[in-house]
Parts: structure tokens; sequence; C-alpha cells
């Protein structure tokens, strides 16, 4: 893949949202990049983007939060900047734009922004509840001979939570399947 247009923040070079998804767009056309919910309330959203091949595998993801009150943009659109960073997220665990790092320019100027602002940039412990519930929910679907060795650990972090539950969501998909 081509050197991909950068931008420098705080002397690292980062690669914008709207370079990655091109590239996506001129070399994966049969590839699919969809977006998923995990939280919405008035206040904040929690999105999941995920990228799939071809034949419905999933091949990578991002997970992304935006509070409504954090910027004068998300005041009104909180939800489509959340989805811009789960896109690059995702699109960088793919492997695009991976110059130096996974975050975006997009990310990493608004992160810095929160933190000149004193902004939490943790993800809240509703969040997490819900993310665990979920997990939970989706591991007592599964056989018994499968739920022991795949119990959730209250010290899992946020990206760990999100790829157990998309682990989850593919062995229930690969069981309805047989």
């Amino acid at each position: 893949m081509t050197n991909l247009k950068t931008i420098n923040i705080k002397g690292k070079p980062y690669v914008e949202v709207v370079e990655r998804l091109r590239v996506f767009r001129e070399n994966f056309a049969d590839y699919c990049l969809t977006t998923e919910v995990v939280q919405l309330t008035p206040d904040f959203v929690v999105l999941n983007a995920i990228i799939t091949d071809p034949n419905g595998r999933v091949v990578a993801t991002g997970l992304a939060q935006e509070d409504r009150t954090s910027s004068m943009i998300n005041k009104t659109s909180y939800v489509e900047n959340c989805e811009s960073s789960a896109w690059g997220r995702a699109l960088g665990n793919f492997g695009i734009g991976l110059q130096t790092a996974i975050a975006t320019a997009d990310e990493m100027q608004m992160a810095l922004a929160k933190q000149q602002a004193g902004i939490n940039l943790q993800p809240t412990q509703q969040v997490m509840d819900n993310l665990f519930a979920e997990y939970n929910n989706l591991l007592a679907q599964l056989p018994e001979s499968f739920q022991k060795n795949l119990q959730s650990n209250p010290n899992w972090t946020l990206s760990k939570i999100q790829n157990g539950i998309i682990y989850l969501k593919q062995q229930l998909n690969n069981l309805n399947n047989q």
C-alpha cells in the first residue's frame, strides 16, 4: 500500500480517517464496513465498527466513545463523530494507515483537546457494565462445554471485553450454521 497523507501532531505523523476510508474503498471494494450501536444515551454514544471479508468473517473492529458535551461539534453531531472514530480504529486494526499508530489524526486532535479541557478519557462504569452484561448474555447462549473456559474477568479492559463479545457472536453464528 502506498504512503498515506498524514498530519503532524506533537512530532508524530497520523493518518486522517477520510484517508484510511479512501484506501479501503479503493482496494477492498468487496469487503464491508458496518457500524453497531453498543450504547446510545442523550449524553454519550459507544459504537463498534466492524470490517468483514467477502465471506462475512470479521477481520477487524474498532470501538469508540463520544460525549455530547465534549466539544461544540459534538453538541449536535456526537453520534456522527463517534462513527468516524470507530471507522478509523477498525481501518487501523485492519492495517490501513499504520505509519506510526492505530489512532487517527482526528482522534489525536480530539484527545488532546479533551486533555486540555480536563475531560476523563476512560469509558464510564455504565458502559463497562453494559458490555459485561452483553458478554455474559452471549456466553449463556453457548453450550456448557464452551462456557467454563470463557468466563469474563472484571479486570478486562474495554478492548478485551469488546473482542470477547465479537468472539462469542462468531461462536454462536458458527453453532447456528451447523
